[in-house]
Parts: structure tokens; C-alpha cells; sequence
């Protein structure tokens, strides 16, 4: 791959690794301080020591690359908000007891069912000044309380650390806001919200220009639907749309258009060189033309919330515009590597962003592989062409994007081609409409034709993505996909291009050992997993759940052999899809199981047991009303098991009766699942 040869690439590679192993290893920041002086000295001495020509290029190089490894290391420390002394979470009271804090609200996010969610920035806790990031949790009221980005909040309420997974391979939450640098939730009511002022800051601004853009649509009579789905297309503003919507997106293979990207950057970037063309004639036009564009793309990029994926493109187009303004061939490469370089060194925590992490990725396949694609059949008409540079262009994305994408989401769109083949045309009609509305609404002027016409092409759109995606036989589901099928993959992936680009006998075995490793890599999970017995007992919420598992067959025991299908997909399906797993069957929970020379009895709420049992584990459901004192001086099991069908009271006491008998208790709703294997 000649972009290897690039110095800035291996720089680049070297820097990503340094974050990704102290995020990984958790450096302290005196571990991360060292590194980072005994590279410097390193890097000096072999700088000096290559000018003298002591000794050769190459060592320079390496300490170059070295250096690089521990700016990634220190980066990512400088970074992480836990090791901030002043970070708030080192001023929490008791978990239990209410806490008095001033924000500012940062962003808002999408709503759940309960919760208006908002981040805040965190300025006090209990009278003493503190810093870091809080997701805020506020009761939706019958009538909606607007709080506008930037509102200078005192609020009252309990905080809670982010807990840990309570069912096996859920997804992690916690761990999702801790890379977006948020450590904690508060949850409260707006009667408990007390009106400070206001923070004009950029995100303020930012704000009231989304907000005044959107309220002049409404006045527009703006059907609601379709206003939602124009201001995710052109201002990234997810929040309001239905999930109906977004379900169709997902499942036609377009859910990218959805998010402000490269696309709508480019798009933006030769719209406003168009229009500034005659500025180009001299040097005075050429640098106002340059200064226009920059100022807008940045502008656009705060408007629509700065999210990883505009960052990212905005960087990257200002690097092909300065190289325009410079008269000199921008390599793209370069462009994309720089770009990545100066992102992460300011912000590392997006290189977690799943977002980010495809955008890229389907890029550099686009950048790489589509010209190779494009000599595979050269059309003679301009409109085969351009369909063929569609194919070409989205096949080259999907086929880099496809591993990260069944990693994280463990499903394929059969359809994209047909998604994009359709929607990409359509796409660019709405986007120069969408922004001339846009632009328009900001300054209060909105004609209705205009307004009628974006309307009638964004419902089309919607009905077009929703036909699409009604053909769920092209939907592939639940694909058991994990981190060594993911490197082997793109590890194949990649040598085949090779391959292909140049065909020899060299690249053709290095091709041979990649198709041998990804299926070392199948063959061995699956073996692993059929080798594999374990007996778990879930969190449910006001309900039991146990399985057990011998190989790829689960066998769930309910306390009512009904079955309830929200529960076995929100809970069942993820363990399913990781342990290359199917329900066998589902039968009615029973007093007693064997397993792996364990007896465990299962007591519920009738309370009935076997005298004579002597239990390993005794595990607790449906609240029984018990002597769990004379229980345990009778059987003496090993450790007790609570799982959340039980009430809270009844739970706080059997955990001090355990406590005087030291026997081990544990509650799922406070360890999450337990597990025997």
C-alpha cells in the first residue's frame, strides 16, 4: 500500500496506537509524563546524532515514531476527565443524599420514553467549583418546559455513577458515556431547576440559529414529519425523528445520509467556490475566497453541533481548500491523514466514536478502491456513467465499512445499492434546496413554493426509503461477528485489493494466509463456543429469567411458559448473538437445577423447598416471604442470589442477614447477572 509509504502515515498509525493502548491499559499520568521526556530526550539525541551522521536515517525514524506512540499515550491522559482533580465526581456526598449543582447545558439529546436528556457542563457542586461533563435526566412535565442551550442551571438532584452491564453482552452505556468524557447522571424535576442566567457562548449561538432556522419552517406550516428529516439531512439534528423513521433508514442501508457528512461538506464547499469563482483573478480575491469558504464551512460545521463526522469533514475540505489557495495538488491521503492527526490531538475520545470510526474507513475504501472498481467497465454515455460511479462509489464504501458495521450492529442491508442507486440523485436535488430554505429561514424570508417543493421531495424520499426497507428478506439479522473475525476480515479484505490491484504470486499467498486466518477465526469461536456449558441468572426487572446454555443451544426457564418477546429481544438476543447461540426451548422455571456438580434451589414467592436439599447456591425470586436467617443456618449454601423480581426492602435485608452469616450475597440489580461455568 504505497499511502504506508507516506512519513505522516506511519506517524499518524503510531500515534492512534499510543491512545488506543493507554485507553486500554488506563496509564497514569505520571506513567504517561515519563514516556513522554524519555522521547523527547530520545528524539533529540538520535536527531543530533543523525546530523553529524554518528549513525543512520533510520534510528532518527524510529524515534520519530516513538515519539509519536507517546504523544498518543499523553494525549489520551490529558484527556481522560477522571484523573482531573477538580472533576466533580471527587466531590459526591453519599450516592444517596441530594446534591445542589450549577451547569450549563451543552447539548440536547434525544428524549426517552420519561426524561428530557440534556449534557452539562458542571461549573459547582455543593458551593465548591468543579469541572467535568453530566448527562442530566430531567421528568417530563404535562406541559414541556423549554431550556434553551447555554441556560445557567441550579439543580438538585441525586447523582449516580454510571453502572456496569447487568446482563451478559448488553450494550455498555456507561462505558459509552465515559468515551464521550461524561462520568455521571443526575436525575431530577423541573420544580427542582432554578434559573441562573445564561452562558452565550459558541454553543449558545449555535443553538438559537438551529432553533430560529426551525421555528421560521414551522410558521411555514411545515409538516412535522418531514421538517424532522430535512434538519437531520442538513443541521445533523437527530433528536426529533421518529424511530419509525430512523428504523427505515437503518433497514434500507441509508441511515448515513442522515448524519452531516462528507457529502453535505462537499457539496457546501463547491457551492460557495462557485459562487465566489470571479474572486479567483488575483491574489486579494484568491485570499478573500479563501477566508469566505473557511468562515463557512466552520460556521456550518458549529451550526449543525460539531459532531465527529462534520469535525472530520470540515478539517479535511479546509486542507483542499488552503491546497487550492496554494495552487498546488492536494494529495488526498495526506488530507485524510493529516486530518485524523490534528482531530484526535485535540479530541482523542472521538477515535471511540462509532461514527467516526466508519466515516473514515468507508472514505479511505472510496479513495482506494473505487478507482480500481472504475476500470472494470467504462461506459459510453454520461448517464451510465454517472449511475456506474454511484455502484462504484457505494460498493467501494460498503465493503470497508461492512466488517465495523456487523461488529457494532450485527445486521447487513441486502438493498444499499438499490437505496443509493435511487436516493443519491434524489439526495442532491433536496441538499441545494434544504440549504437555500435554510439560509432563507435564517433571515427570516421563506417563500412557500420553495417550502412546498423541499416538502413534497423529503416525502417522497421517506416513501421511497420506507418501500426499501418493507423488504426484510434482504435484512440479514443477528450475524455472530467479534473483535477476531473483525481483524481477519479487513486483514482479507484488504490483501485481496492488493492483490487484485497488481495480481502476483507473492500478493496471491498473502491472500491464501488471510482466507486461512478468518477461517481460523470462525472455526475457532465456534468450536470455543461449542466446548462451552454456563448457567445464568439475568436481571429482569420485576421478573426471573434463568438459562443455560450447553454449546449453541439455550434452553430460558420462565416462571410462566408464556413467552414475551420484548424480554427475549432486549435481554436474550444480544447473548445470543455473541455466544453464536439459539433458543432451544423455554420451559416453566423449576425448584431445583444441577449443574457442573452444583445443586441450586430456586425458592419463590410460594416459598416451598426440599428439606433435605444442601444447596450450593440458593437463589431468591418473586419476594418470598422467608426466615432467610434459619434458611441459611440449615442449608449453608455457598452464596445467596437475589435477581430484580424481588422487592428492594426485602432485598437490603437478606444482604444484612448474609452480611452476620458471612455468607456471600448477590444481587443482580447491584452485580448484574451471575453466572456458573
Amino acid at each position: 500500500m504505497k499511502v504506508l509509504q507516506f512519513p505522516v502515515a506511519r506517524i499518524t498509525i503510531w500515534f492512534v496506537l499510543g491512545i488506543l493502548i493507554s485507553y486500554g491499559t488506563n496509564t497514569v499520568p505520571q506513567a504517561a509524563l515519563l514516556l513522554l521526556i524519555l522521547s523527547l530526550l530520545g528524539f533529540s539525541l538520535m536527531y543530533y546524532l543523525s546530523q553529524k551522521d554518528f549513525i543512520q536515517k533510520t534510528y532518527f525514524g524510529l524515534s520519530v515514531y516513538f515519539l509519536a506512540f507517546c504523544i498518543g499515550v499523553s494525549t489520551q491522559v490529558a484527556h481522560t476527565d477522571s484523573y482531573q482533580k477538580s472533576n466533580f465526581i471527587y466531590q459526591l456526598d453519599s450516592a444517596d443524599k441530594v446534591q445542589v449543582m450549577e451547569v450549563v447545558l451543552r447539548e440536547k439529546l434525544k428524549s426517552s420514553v420519561a426524561n428530557e436528556r440534556f449534557i452539562g457542563i458542571v461549573k459547582k457542586i455543593n458551593q465548591h467549583s468543579a469541572s467535568g461533563k453530566i448527562l442530566l435526566n430531567f421528568h417530563k412535565n404535562k406541559v414541556p418546559i423549554k431550556l434553551p442551550i447555554g441556560s445557567h442551571l441550579q439543580i438538585r438532584g441525586l447523582i449516580y455513577r454510571h453502572r456496569i452491564p447487568l446482563n451478559p453482552n448488553q450494550f455498555d452505556y456507561g462505558r459509552y458515556l465515559t468515551n464521550k468524557s461524561v462520568l455521571a447522571q443526575m436525575y431530577t424535576n423541573y420544580s427542582e431547576v432554578k434559573m441562573c442566567g445564561i452562558d452565550k457562548s459558541i454553543w449558545f449561538y449555535s443553538d438559537y440559529l438551529r432553533e430560529k432556522i426551525i421555528a421560521n419552517l414551522q410558521k411555514s406550516h411545515f409538516q412535522k414529519e418531514e421538517l424532522n428529516v430535512i434538519t437531520a439531512l442538513i443541521l445533523g439534528q437527530q433528536q426529533e425523528i421518529s424511530q419509525e423513521i430512523l428504523h427505515d433508514y437503518q433497514f434500507a442501508g441509508a441511515i448515513h445520509i442522515l448524519s452531516v457528512s462528507g457529502l453535505h461538506i462537499g457539496f457546501i464547499m463547491l457551492f460557495i467556490t462557485f459562487l465566489l469563482k470571479p474572486l479567483s483573478k488575483n491574489r486579494l480575491g484568491n485570499s478573500v475566497r479563501l477566508i469566505v469558504i473557511l468562515v463557512t464551512l466552520w460556521g456550518f460545521a458549529v451550526i449543525a453541533g460539531l459532531s465527529p463526522s462534520v469535525v472530520r469533514s470540515v478539517t479535511m475540505f479546509s486542507f483542499v481548500a488552503v491546497g487550492m489557495h496554494l495552487k498546488r495538488s492536494t494529495n488526498i491521503f495526506h488530507t485524510l491523514l493529516v486530518s485524523i492527526l490534528l482531530i484526535l490531538l485535540f479530541q482523542p475520545s472521538f477515535l471511540f466514536d462509532v461514527g467516526f470510526q466508519l466515516s473514515y474507513v468507508a472514505l479511505f475504501f472510496i479513495l482506494w478502491l473505487q478507482p480500481l472498481l472504475t476500470t472494470l467497465w467504462l461506459p459510453k454515455y454520461k448517464i451510465s456513467q454517472y449511475l456506474w460511479d454511484i455502484v462504484t462509489v457505494s460498493f467501494a464504501a460498503q465493503i470497508g465499512a461492512f466488517p465495523l458495521s456487523i461488529y457494532y450492529f450485527h445486521q447487513f442491508p441486502g438493498l444499499f445499492f438499490v437505496t443509493n442507486l435511487i436516493v443519491i440523485p434524489f439526495l442532491s436535488v433536496i441538499m441545494a434546496l434544504g440549504v437555500l430554505v435554510m439560509v432563507l429561514a435564517l433571515f427570516n424570508y421563506v417563500p412557500e413554493i420553495l417550502v412546498k417543493l423541499l416538502e413534497i421531495c423529503v416525502s417522497y424520499l421517506n416513501k421511497i426509503i420506507g418501500w426499501v426497507a418493507s423488504f426484510e428478506q434482504f435484512i440479514i439479522q443477528d450475524i455472530p461477528f467479534n473483535s477476531y473475525m473483525l481483524i481477519s476480515s479487513y486483514f482479507l479484505i484488504i490483501t485481496t485489493i492488493i492483490w487484485f490491484k497488481k495480481p502476483n504470486f507473492s500478493k496471491m499467498t498473502w491472500v491464501g494466509i488471510a482466507i486461512i486466518l478468518f477461517q481460523i477465526c470462525c472455526f475457532g469461536t465456534r468450536w470455543n463456543n461449542q466446548s462451552q456449558k454456563e448457567w445464568i441468572v439475568f436481571n429482569l426487572k420485576k421478573k426471573s429469567l434463568i438459562t443455560e446454555r450447553n454449546g449453541e443451544e439455550i434452553t430460558a426457564f420462565y416462571h410462566s411458559r408464556k413467552r414475551n418477546t420484548f424480554d427475549e429481544n432486549w435481554i436474550l438476543k444480544p447473548y445470543m448473538v455473541s455466544h453464536f447461540s439459539a433458543i432451544k426451548k423455554f420451559e416453566k422455571m423449576q425448584n431445583t437445577f444441577y449443574f457442573k456438580n452444583k445443586s441450586i434451589l430456586i425458592l419463590d414467592s410460594l416459598g416451598v423447598f426440599p428439606i433435605e436439599m444442601k444447596p450450593d447456591v440458593l437463589v431468591i425470586t418473586q419476594s418470598p416471604k422467608i426466615n432467610l436467617e434459619r434458611l441459611l443456618q440449615t442449608f449453608k449454601p455457598e452464596i445467596v442470589v437475589v435477581d430484580a423480581s424481588n422487592y428492594k426492602t426485602y432485598v437490603s435485608c437478606w444482604k444484612n442477614t448474609c452480611r452476620k452469616e458471612k455468607i456471600p450475597f448477590h444481587d443482580t440489580g447491584e452485580k448484574g447477572f451471575y453466572r456458573l461455568n
